[in-house]
């Protein structure tokens, strides 16, 4: 669990919930899913001791909930706002194990909860129990380089839901990180699906492209459904009573139009991606359909030029007392010579016609 502190440009991390509001700043309470359900109780004194406020029943379960997709509700306090973020459990070796027969980027496309519970003057996020998102960002509040930053407080979070947008939007930067290996990826499937005497026997992984792709689909879906919602709050909220306070709304709206552009770019990368699997899934079996009506052209040209010739050696070989040049001595020559004149009249007929032309690749 972390405790932060945050007021203007000075920032203090402190290391229990005794830890005591800032006057003019909030507090930004910090814990993972299971220091969450082992603290309830602390956690939701502390709630009542510093702001007055406990979290209802029901939102303690969609915090603890780790199937919950993003969604966003609210009470007449504070607002809850569950946006899932991506996992890389694979790339540590913790978690599920890897799937050999799927490439590394789509191995990646799995998810977890993160919770917001934004108050007038509190934060509190619950995090899964690899808290690298909240860890990156406490990180930078906290560094020693960003003494200038702090010194301006132009990037300092002025309110608790300016600072739960922050977190999203670096939630959100993942995915677009992450559509950078699915372009890479599907890119060499393109490749090979398109080859002109393509070797592709691992269906199975480009179906399990497929469905990562379109289970990604359903994710950003909700995200845009959860922080469109929460925008269309936002501007439900009281107007501001002077400028300070109307340029920090003006700045939560654009930073929430910002995040909720972000979603909507890995939202339409994703179904671009789709199409384009389908699309050369498609082409593949119709370069296969064509190279077969190749073959097909091919060996019905062969069939017909052998046509004739099946006919005369038919005629020749029929138990006739009396056919013409049977009995004479080059007509063995004869027939051979017709049979021969006849394939290359064909021949040279088909070519001409391209019948016989090599395929353009």
């Amino acid at each position: 669990m972390r405790v932060i502190s945050l007021q203007g440009a000075h920032v203090v991390e402190s290391d229990s919930l005794d830890a005591p509001l800032p006057p003019q700043g909030f507090l930004w309470i910090s814990c993972t899913r299971k220091e969450l359900e082992a603290m309830l109780g602390r956690i939701q004194e502390a709630l009542q001791r510093l702001i007055g406020i406990q979290l209802v029943d029901l939102h303690v379960s969609d915090l603890l909930n780790r199937q919950l997709p993003s969604h966003y509700d609210y009470t007449s306090q504070y607002d809850l706002l569950v946006f899932r973020r991506l996992v890389a459990t694979n790339r540590d070796g913790k978690g599920n194990p890897e799937r050999r027969d799927e490439p590394m980027s789509l191995r990646q496309v799995d998810t977890t909860p993160v919770g917001f519970a934004v108050f007038d003057q509190l934060l509190l996020t619950v995090h899964p129990d690899d808290c690298t998102v909240r860890d990156a960002f406490a990180a930078r509040l906290l560094a020693g380089h960003a003494t200038e930053v702090r010194a301006t407080g132009a990037r300092t979070p002025a309110s608790p839901a300016d600072l739960m947008l922050r977190l999203v939007n670096l939630m959100v930067d993942g995915y677009l990180e992450l559509r950078r290996e699915l372009t890479r990826q599907l890119d060499v499937w393109q490749t090979e699906l398109l080859r002109p005497r393509p070797h592709v026997n691992d269906w199975s992984a480009l179906l399990g492209a497929r469905l990562a792709l379109h289970h990604l689909d359903e994710i950003c879906e909700d995200q845009r459904a959860a922080v469109q919602d929460w925008v269309d709050a936002l501007e439900t909220w009281p107007a501001p009573q002077n400028p300070p306070a109307q340029r920090e709304r003006d700045l939560l709206m654009v930073r929430s139009r910002d995040v909720l552009e972000h979603i909507e770019r890995v939202v339409h990368h994703v179904r671009r991606l789709e199409q384009s699997a389908e699309t050369a899934v498609q082409m593949h079996f119709s370069i296969q359909s064509n190279r077969a009506n190749d073959i097909m052209r091919v060996l019905t040209t062969l069939t017909a030029v052998f046509l004739p010739l099946n006919l005369i050696a038919g005629i020749f070989g029929m138990n006739f007392e009396f056919i013409p040049l049977v009995h004479k001595q080059d007509g063995f020559w004869w027939a051979m010579g017709s049979m021969g004149a006849i394939a290359i009249a064909l021949m040279a007929w088909f070519w001409r016609k391209k019948y016989l032309a090599r395929p353009s690749r």
